[in-house]
């Protein structure tokens, strides 16, 4: 998989950002933002959705993977992340199992909010991931 062309992935940065305004955070008032790319080039945005009992929450990559297989999509391109925070937004174990579940080679972008990102892949983030 080669690195995305910078303009899609500034194009896939905002649109993170502007579906993390939607995020229901108002517990942790940490909102995050996502944007799944599919090999179709279709692109799904999830923002993440708390609720008081805390394991019910679904974080914004797996709302936007969710949809995308909904939809009838299961090939993922690429993955951005954005939040509030300096620091870079790190996919929480639950949604790096998922996207193994999916793309092993699937480069993942963690936004901060200066605009800055870092990439790995998934296989990066989560090795030696469950699978049967």
């Amino acid at each position: 998989m080669n690195r995305m062309q910078l303009a899609e992935i500034k194009e896939m940065i905002d649109m993170a950002i502007k579906i993390k305004q939607n995020a229901y955070a108002p517990y942790s008032k940490f909102r995050v933002g996502a944007v799944l790319l599919c090999e179709l080039g279709k692109k799904y945005t999830g923002c993440n959705v708390e609720n008081s009992s805390f394991s019910l929450t679904c974080c914004a990559e797996r709302v936007a993977i969710f949809k995308a297989i909904s939809e009838g999509e299961k090939e993922f391109k690429a993955l951005v992340l954005v939040s509030d925070s300096e620091d870079f937004c790190t996919p929480c174990g639950a949604c790096r199992q998922v996207m193994a579940e999916f793309a092993l080679d699937m480069p993942v972008y963690m936004g901060n909010n200066r605009g800055l990102y870092q990439v790995k892949t998934v296989a990066e983030l989560l090795p030696l991931n469950f699978s049967l």
